[in-house]
């Protein structure tokens, strides 16, 4: 059983990171970051190909995270592969110790930069979470054929809380759970009464497994607009902005660098804090975005 998965048994407050794989082959950077995140957070979620942009694959740097001591989360779309390769990539991992799988369906080839890459869709992340959970009920293969050994995998999956209309992000999130997710990973989120309502609709329509909520620290507020004019389910609130903008004219005034970016790992500090004090829900998943290494410092301040 991975860090994670007996902090969110036990009830107690979870911790996760994103990173992404490089564009190349050389992680000696992920690496190194991650060595300033090992004893901070319970586990680091891999990407994979994030907005159909090709990278190195999520297996390849978790696998270095595992070797590493880091508990890793490999993430798995469907849209470059087939349950086949689904299933072979799953068993792969757990080969590595890497047992914790994010199930997503994946963003189309469309909106990346290999555009001409034909997607395969063979499943959507409920499709793969059956087929997961229904290995290891059996022992079998995508196939029905015995497998010589099964991994006991721990399930993940994600949700949007600010969707419109919210019914239909929990149904679909009804259907992951059914399908086997174990715990969810939140898209980025704000606001605190927008998370509250999310709350209280996930339990209200009977869904127990734990949620970790989406922190992205912001560092402009041009990346807050940005975000706001162009990633569906992300609500930067106008008081974020402000302060944002607040501190970028602080900064031009006396000459200093960085204090949008110390801004925004405050505002995510607060946020943590405050999801933490009032056991909002079971943990956070900070999406620092290229900025991993400020992870420690996001933490420091939240008083954890």
């Amino acid at each position: 059983m991975s860090i994670l998965q007996e902090k969110l048994a036990s009830g107690q407050f979870a911790i996760t990171a994103e990173m992404a794989p490089p564009k190349g082959c050389d992680f000696t950077e992920q690496l190194e970051v991650a060595e300033l995140l090992k004893g901070k957070v319970d586990a680091v979620n891999v990407t994979d190909m994030q907005s159909a942009c090709l990278k190195a694959s999520s297996l390849g740097l978790c696998i270095k995270l595992q070797q590493a001591g880091i508990d890793a989360i490999v993430q798995m779309t469907g849209r470059d592969r087939n349950r086949m390769a689904i299933m072979g990539d799953v068993l792969s991992a757990s080969a590595f110790g890497i047992n914790t799988v994010l199930a997503l369906t994946g963003d189309h080839p469309t909106v990346g930069d290999c555009k001409e890459s034909q997607p395969v869709y063979d499943l959507d992340s409920v499709g793969i979470l059956k087929m997961l959970t229904e290995m290891e009920q059996t022992g079998t293969d995508c196939g029905g054929n015995a497998l010589s050994s099964t991994p006991k995998l721990f399930k993940g999956a994600v949700v949007t809380p600010v969707y419109d209309p919210l019914p239909l992000q929990i149904s679909k999130l009804k259907k992951k759970v059914a399908a086997g997710a174990q715990f969810i990973q939140t898209q980025g989120i704000f606001d605190m009464e927008s998370l509250k309502h999310f709350m209280q609709e996930v339990r209200a329509a009977g869904i127990t497994v734990p949620i970790m909520a989406g922190i992205i620290p912001l560092k402009t507020a041009g990346m807050a607009k940005f975000m706001n004019a162009n990633v569906p389910g992300i609500q930067v609130p106008d008081w974020m902005i402000e302060r944002l903008e607040a501190a970028a004219a602080e900064g031009k005034e006396k000459g200093v660098k960085g204090l949008p970016m110390q801004a925004g790992i405050d505002m995510a500090a607060e946020f943590i804090a405050q999801i933490k004090a009032e056991g909002v829900c079971e943990g956070v998943h900070i999406m620092a975005i290229g900025a991993e290494h400020n992870v420690p410092e996001i933490l420091k301040r939240a008083g954890i």
